[in-house]
C-alpha cells in the first residue's frame, strides 16, 4: 500500500507530505482545487513522462518521492527480473532537473524509466474517469477475461513466441523483398562477372604483358639496336673485344716487370671475360626477339580489354578490379545463401506458428470458460446498484489468423432492460452505466489480480443517491483486501472511508498552492454537509452527513 507520497515544486504544490492508511482512503475537493495535480505528481514517480512545464520553480528541481508497504504480494519475482534487491517496503524517487534531465530511484538505486514504469504499474493502478472508456476497447475486456481466467502465464508464454514470430515474419518479408531485387540485377551482374573472370591474370603478371606489350611492339627497334651492340662488341676488326685482346697481347709482354702491370694485365683479362659474357647474353636476347604481329594482336587486345573494363568500373587499378570481382563473386554467394536462409525461416516459422496455435487453443478454452462467469458475476453485482435487468451477452469469435492476443475475437454486448436486444457496450450504455459497470468489473478483477493499491478518480461519476451509497459499499468492501483509494464528488461515497483528505487551494503571499489535509471527525462532518449541497439548509446537511458517517 502507498504509506506516504511528497511532492515538491509541482505544478500548484510548493512541498505537499501526506500519509495514507490501510482500507478506503477518501479524496475529496473542490473542482480545480488541484485532485489532478497531485495525481500528476503521483504519475511521475511511477514512471510516467514528464511534462517539463509542470515544474514550479524552473530554476528548482521538482521531486516526487512515495513510500510503499507490498509484503505478501509476491512480487519477489518482479523485483528479480529488474535486477533489484526485493524489500517489503520500497522507496520510488523521481527528479526532475531545471536543465530538463530526469532521474528515477528504486530503494535509492538508480533506474531506467522504463524500469520505474514497469514496477510502479505493478505497485498501483490508477483508474482515471477517461479510462471507462476503455470498456470498449476489446484489447482491455480481453485483459479481464484472462484475467479471470488464469491466462496469465499461457498468455506471457504465447507473446514471448508471438513477439519472436512477428520479427522472423518481417525478417523474413526483409529477405524475400532482397532476393527479388538480387534477382533482377542477378542477370546483368553474372554478365558483369563473366566479363572479369576473363581477366586470367593476377596484379604481378599485368607487368609481364606490359612488357611482352612493349617488346613485340618495338621488336623491329630493339632487334636493330642489340646488333649494333654485337657488331660494337664482337666484330672481328674493330669490336671492343678484338681491340681489347690487342691490349692484352701488349701486356704481356711487360707483365713480368711489375706486380702492377700483373695487375693491370688481369683486369684487361676480367674485362674482356665480362664483354664476352656480356656479347653472349645480348647475342641471347636479339636471337628471341620475334616479329610476330599475331602474337603483337592479342597483347593488344588483352590490353584494351583490361583499359576497357578499368573505364567501365571507373577504377585506375587492376587490383581494383579484381576487387570489384571479388565483390561480385560474394554477392553471388550471398544470393545462393538467401534461399538457404529463406527456407531456414520458413521452417521456424513453421516451428513458431504450430506453438502457437497450440498455446491459442488453451487460451481459447479457457476464455470460453471465463466469458459467461464474467458475464453472470457482473451481473449479480450490478443489481442492487439500479441496474437490476442489465444482462451481459459475452462471446468469443473464432479468427483464421493469429494476433497478439490469440484466434480470437470478442463480442461484448450487453442490454440494461427487459425485452431490449443486445448491443455493443459502447453504444448501448449512459456514462453512468459504464462508470457502475467499470466499479463492477474492478471489483471482479481483484479476486483475481493483487495489487497494494487500487486508486478511483471519479469512478463514480454519473450516479447518485441510493446508488451511490451502493457504490461506496463496493468499494468499502474491496478495501479489505488491499488499499482503495476514491477520489470523489459523492458524499455517499465520502462517508464509507476509514479516512478522509481535502485538497484544497490557499493564497500564500502572491502565490496560490494547492495543499492536502486530513479530516477529522469534525471536519468530516462539515465536508460532506458541503458536498451535500446544504449551503441554504447548512443545518440539515449536517445532520445527514452525520447519519451518513454513522
Amino acid at each position: 500500500m502507498l504509506k506516504e507520497l511528497s511532492i515538491k515544486n509541482y505544478a500548484l504544490i510548493d512541498e505537499l507530505n501526506v500519509s495514507f492508511v490501510k482500507g478506503l482512503n477518501i479524496i475529496t475537493g473542490e473542482t480545480g482545487a488541484g485532485k489532478s495535480i497531485l495525481l500528476g505528481g503521483l504519475a511521475l514517480v511511477l514512471g510516467k513522462r514528464a511534462d517539463l512545464g509542470q515544474i514550479k520553480d524552473s530554476s528548482k528541481k521538482c521531486i516526487v518521492e512515495a513510500t510503499l508497504e507490498i509484503a505478501g504480494f509476491n512480487l519477489e519475482e518482479l523485483f528479480k527480473s529488474h535486477d533489484l534487491d526485493y524489500d517489503d517496503e520500497v522507496f520510488l524517487r523521481r527528479e526532475l532537473l531545471p536543465s530538463g534531465k530526469s532521474r528515477a530511484f528504486i530503494n535509492d538505486t538508480p533506474v531506467r524509466l522504463e524500469t520505474l514504469n514497469a514496477i510502479g504499474s505493478k505497485l498501483i493502478d490508477v483508474h482515471s474517469q477517461n479510462q471507462t472508456l476503455q470498456l470498449t476497447d476489446e484489447s482491455y475486456l480481453f485483459s479481464i477475461i484472462d484475467s479471470i481466467s488464469g491466462n496469465a502465464v499461457i498468455l506471457n508464454e504465447y507473446q514471448d513466441i508471438w513477439n519472436q514470430y512477428r520479427i522472423l515474419t518481417r525478417d523474413l518479408e526483409a529477405l524475400k523483398l532482397r532476393q527479388k531485387e538480387d534477382l533482377k540485377r542477378r542477370d546483368y551482374n553474372a554478365f558483369l562477372l563473366e566479363e572479369l573472370n576473363e581477366i586470367k591474370i593476377t596484379p604481378g603478371q599485368l607487368v609481364e604483358i606490359e612488357e611482352e606489350h612493349a617488346q613485340l611492339e618495338n621488336a623491329e627497334l630493339i632487334q636493330h639496336h642489340l646488333q649494333f651492340a654485337m657488331q660494337v662488341l664482337s666484330n672481328e676488326e674493330i669490336g671492343l673485344i678484338e681491340k681489347l685482346k690487342d691490349v692484352k697481347r701488349n701486356l704481356d709482354e711487360i707483365a713480368g716487370f711489375s706486380s702492377n702491370y700483373e695487375q693491370i694485365n688481369q683486369r684487361v683479362i676480367s674485362a674482356i671475360i665480362e664483354l664476352e659474357d656480356l656479347a653472349s647474353d645480348i647475342y641471347s636476347q636479339e636471337s628471341e626477339v620475334v616479329l610476330d604481329p599475331h602474337s603483337l594482336n592479342e597483347v593488344n587486345q588483352k590490353m584494351q580489354h583490361i583499359n576497357t573494363l578499368l573505364m567501365k568500373h571507373s577504377v585506375n587499378s587492376l587490383d581494383e578490379l579484381l576487387e570489384i570481382r571479388l565483390e561480385f563473386k560474394k554477392e553471388f554467394e550471398l544470393t545462393n545463401n538467401l534461399e538457404e536462409r529463406i527456407v531456414t525461416l520458413e521452417d521456424e516459422l513453421v516451428r513458431l506458428k504450430s506453438g502457437l496455435n497450440q498455446l491459442a487453443k488453451r487460451l481459447s478454452d479457457n476464455r470460453l470458460k471465463a466469458a459467461p462467469v464474467l458475464g453472470r458475476q457482473l451481473e449479480q453485482k450490478l443489481q442492487p446498484l439500479g441496474m437490476s435487468n442489465a444482462k451481459f451477452q459475452i462471446e468469443l469469435l473464432s479468427l483464421d489468423q493469429l494476433s497478439s492476443n490469440g484466434k480470437d475475437g470478442l463480442s461484448f454486448k450487453f442490454t440494461a432492460n427487459k425485452g431490449s436486444k443486445f448491443n455493443d457496450l459502447k453504444t448501448s450504455a449512459s456514462g453512468g452505466e459504464l462508470s457502475r459497470i467499470m466499479l463492477c468489473l474492478k471489483s471482479i478483477l481483484a479476486q483475481y489480480t493483487k495489487l497494494p493499491t487500487l486508486i478511483f478518480d471519479e469512478i463514480d461519476t454519473g450516479v447518485s443517491g441510493e446508488i451511490a451509497d451502493k457504490m461506496g459499499e463496493i468499494m468499502k468492501s474491496m478495501s479489505r483486501h488491499f488499499q482503495l483509494m476514491s477520489i470523489t464528488h459523492l458524499p455517499q461515497v465520502a462517508a464509507k472511508g476509514d479516512v478522509h483528505y481535502r485538497v484544497f487551494k490557499e493564497d500564500s503571499g502572491e502565490q496560490t498552492l494547492t495543499n492536502i489535509k486530513e479530516l477529522d471527525q469534525a471536519e468530516r462532518v462539515q465536508e460532506i454537509a458541503k458536498m451535500l449541497g446544504g449551503v441554504e439548509k447548512f443545518d440539515s446537511a449536517i445532520l445527514h452527513a452525520k447519519q451518513l458517517l454513522n
